[in-house]
């Protein structure tokens, strides 16, 4: 907890994951205070045990809702549901829901977010700058050769800081309670292209390998995903990665009044601190 000079406390679910980090960051430099909460951190926070739910939202006054595995996993509707309305019993009415864009499993949570009651804000992003520098995928781009279902289609890769950014001024305006923000890059890549610019900046060549929706759902059982995950994954994957392009949306600049980070100055700035070494 950081000194609260906004006198509001926001609770960040999620907070030690890829866009939870840059939240709980963005929220204290905007001056309010931070209830961090994860499933392993000091405040305990699980999705799927209501019983954690009451400590993690006593005396929050907002709280952002990034759920896992996935906003549109089987089951996310009942649980923001749930959420929802307890948060409200508790005096919790501003909630900004993550969810994303083009995920037609998605619906059913924001659905059920829009008809809890609260103060809504629903930030819908698309494909992470950040999954080539952290988490499952980053082992493949440090191996110098990076195996994804993506085909050649084109995609608005977004910096999750700039998520962030856009998630704080939800929850400072009240004038964007009740909207949808999409929050995109302001160009297309392919992954293809992605990883020629992360091989730019890290000076080493780093392949691109497109394989198969159910040729990538193989390499996540043998990393140890059950059968329904990888089910799922490979359901929205066939989806999001139908070998059309994405779209590039405005609303980084508009709520923000700056244009979004840009892929470029995003791989140099990780590969100056060695994220892609090997």
């Amino acid at each position: 907890m950081t000194e609260n000079t906004r006198n509001e406390t926001v609770l960040v679910t999620g907070a030690s994951g890829k866009t939870g980090r840059q939240v709980a960051d963005a929220a204290k430099a905007a001056g309010f205070g931070v209830r961090a909460a994860s499933r392993g951190g000091e405040v305990r926070f699980d999705w799927y045990d209501s019983s954690t739910w009451d400590a993690a939202l006593r005396g929050a006054d907002a709280a952002y809702l990034a759920y896992s595995p996935d906003v549109g996993a089987p089951g996310a509707d009942e649980s923001i549901a749930g959420f929802a309305r307890r948060a409200q019993e508790l005096g919790v009415r501003r909630l900004v829901l993550l969810s994303a864009i083009g995920e037609r499993q998605a619906e059913p949570a924001e659905r059920a977010l829009r008809e809890s009651g609260a103060l809504w804000t629903i930030v819908r992003a698309n494909w992470f700058m950040q999954n080539f520098s952290e988490g499952l995928l980053l082992e493949g781009v440090r191996s110098g050769e990076f195996v994804f279902p993506a085909g050649e289609g084109r995609q608005p890769f977004v910096d999750t800081r700039d998520i962030a950014d856009v998630v704080v001024m939800a929850l400072t305006d009240s004038s964007y309670a009740g909207q949808v923000l999409e929050v995109t890059g302001a160009r297309l890549l392919s992954f293809r292209e992605a990883m020629a610019e992360i091989s730019t900046a890290a000076g080493r060549e780093i392949r691109y390998v497109p394989v198969s929706v159910k040729e990538y759902g193989a390499i996540l059982a043998g990393f140890g995903l059950s059968p329904e995950e990888v089910a799922f994954t490979e359901e929205v994957f066939e989806e999001l990665l139908d070998g059309s392009d994405g779209e590039v949306a405005g609303d980084v600049q508009q709520v923000l009044g700056r244009a979004p980070r840009d892929f470029t100055d995003f791989a140099r700035e990780h590969a100056a601190q060695g994220v892609w070494k090997v």
